[in-house]
């Protein structure tokens, strides 16, 4: 009688994702040459849309004084 694996086979790594910064540098001319142009961002801001929303917590029972 044949036994069955008890475990999986292991699974073969993913070759590295490697870029030479030659490789970079012509995708970038690239990129340029058909038209396109590079945003420049300001630090501190976000490409991502912000999914949360504002929500004002009001603590207590206070009422406004008119």
């Amino acid at each position: 009688m044949v036994r069955k694996p008890t475990r999986a086979p292991a699974k073969r790594k993913q070759p590295a994702a490697v870029e030479t910064s030659q490789s970079i540098e012509d995708q970038t001319k690239e990129f340029l040459k058909s038209g396109n142009k590079i945003d420049v961002i300001q630090t501190g801001i976000s490409g991502q849309p912000t999914m949360a929303v504002n929500r004002h917590i009001k603590l207590g029972n206070k009422t406004v004084a008119s």
